[in-house]
């Protein structure tokens, strides 16, 4: 027995508030579901500095972490591990001894560690062969209006 055919190949004009609805939802899903994302790692807060000719490097260089638990547990954080002083102590050794022009060393510091930390931090980096330490700091931000100031 043949059945009758009576599909048509749909050749109008596409109804945009259904896929309006669709992509909108979407959005929502997409929006949501990124707001209970966690990012795992180390919150660290940078001092914020106003822009100026701060110093840079050319040279070959490493990057240790400190939060306020370096100055409690006496611990930093290092190619994204934690690790204690006698071990940031040899691994900075080894990498003075694998590189093959001179290092420095990037502290990247939470704005309420202490002085103390950072020159314990720097003795360490000294013993291990690295004379060049640098602080990473973040870009103040600064509001420039556009237009005329007020009273010119």
């Amino acid at each position: 027995m043949k059945y009758p055919r009576n599909a048509k190949i749909f050749r109008g004009p596409i109804d945009l508030a259904p896929l309006a609805g669709m992509l909108l939802l979407l959005l929502m899903l997409l929006w949501v579901s990124s707001t209970f994302v966690h990012a795992p790692g180390l919150r660290i807060e940078l001092p914020a500095v106003a822009p100026a000719d701060l110093p840079g490097t050319t040279n070959a260089s490493v990057t240790v972490a400190l939060d306020l638990n370096a100055e409690i547990k006496k611990q930093f954080y290092y190619e994204n591990q934690m690790i204690s002083e006698d071990a940031l102590r040899a691994k900075l050794v080894a990498a003075v001894r694998g590189s093959k022009e001179p290092l420095t060393l990037i502290v990247e510091a939470d704005k309420a560690v202490s002085y103390g930390t950072l020159a314990r931090l720097c003795k360490v980096a000294a013993e291990a062969g690295i004379h060049d330490v640098l602080g990473e700091t973040l870009p103040k931000m600064t509001f420039s209006p556009s237009g005329p100031t007020p009273g010119r």
